[in-house]
């Protein structure tokens, strides 16, 4: 009985050495998965750390097996368990491509013949129409901001700016203001993969922003030497792309909003109100910064409204 315990004691060891080795491999291989994504793909550090995000979760999943050993209908497992997990379709999107670029890499290194995640569904299987607001909601969004509050500009001037540019909330935290130019009423925003665009400011917009650079921003950035940025903490530094989603969450609460709004909640009412306006497909696309116009096309079918005027003003019989 002694003996069967100290081998049963034995057994426990082996085993937790077994897992302690597979979770250090896993660690080592993504790793290796970032170096290659920022020295060879080139890719920014927020899409990168979105990729690894969405890879901790592979990773749950896998719960120690190998991938040389998993085939498609793994896979195929694997993202109806994302499925059940009540991600937003965009996210179930993104997760698929961060498993394909992880697969690719284990191709190039050997680790994997086929690269079976190139199998999966397309992005256009997990597409939604994006949630939007009304042009009334967004008038209460935007008056939001508690004008007795500290820092009732900033506030006040990035949620004009995130309607007003349709800009990301990566982009307005990198807003510097060499990029700003509100006597000509844009904004140059550097976009994914490094991309520039010009996108316009609305008049009131700007009037918003030039309070908040002229008034509000000096002080906060008067202990701190050539701050860049156009949107600071109270303390100075830069306003993290985090601390922004917190922003328009607790803005949306105060307007009553919807509870998922969020700032690409802005960006796609942006887009939508653009297109609803009569502006043109090529134009909305660049000023959102979309590599593809098939991209900005999904906004053609939000607004009805819109639809229903080109028809009654075209349509012989309309």
């Amino acid at each position: 009985m002694f003996g069967s315990r100290r081998l049963g004691r034995l057994d426990d060891r082996l085993q937790s050495l077994r897992n302690r080795t597979k979770v250090d491999a896993s660690r080592r291989l993504f790793e290796s998965f970032e170096a290659y994504l920022q020295g060879e793909c080139r890719h920014s550090p927020h899409t990168v750390q979105a990729y690894l995000r969405d890879l901790r979760r592979f990773d749950e999943w896998l719960a120690g097996r190998s991938v040389s050993e998993l085939t498609i209908r793994d896979l195929g497992d694997y993202a109806a368990w994302l499925g059940q997990a009540s991600l937003a379709p965009a996210t179930l999107a993104r997760h698929v491509v961060s498993l394909r670029m992880f697969f690719r890499y284990l191709q190039l290194e050997g680790i994997v013949v086929d690269n079976l995640a190139e199998l999966l569904g397309s992005r256009k299987l997990w597409e939604r129409i994006p949630s939007v607001l009304s042009p009334k909601t967004v008038d209460a969004f935007l008056a939001a901001p508690d004008p007795t509050h500290p820092l009732y500009l900033r506030d006040r001037a990035l949620l004009e700016m995130m309607y007003a540019t349709g800009c990301r909330a990566s982009e307005t935290s990198g807003a510097r203001l060499e990029d700003l130019h509100l006597e000509q009423r844009h904004l140059r925003v550097l976009g994914k993969g490094g991309k520039q665009r010009l996108v316009p400011i609305a008049a009131a917009s700007a009037r918003a922003i030039d309070d908040y650079v002229r008034r509000l921003r000096p002080k906060l950035v008067a202990r701190r030497d050539d701050v860049p940025w156009v949107f600071v903490s109270r303390t100075g530094r830069q306003l993290r792309r985090e601390a922004i989603w917190e922003l328009v969450k607790k803005y949306a609460l105060v307007a009553g909003a919807p509870s998922d709004v969020s700032p690409h909640t802005l960006r796609h009412s942006f887009a939508t109100h653009l297109l609803a306006g009569g502006a043109d497909l090529r134009r909305v696309q660049e000023m959102l910064g979309h590599a593809s116009i098939a991209t900005t096309q999904i906004y053609t079918h939000v607004d009805a409204t819109r639809l229903q005027r080109v028809h009654r003003d075209f349509h012989p019989r309309a």
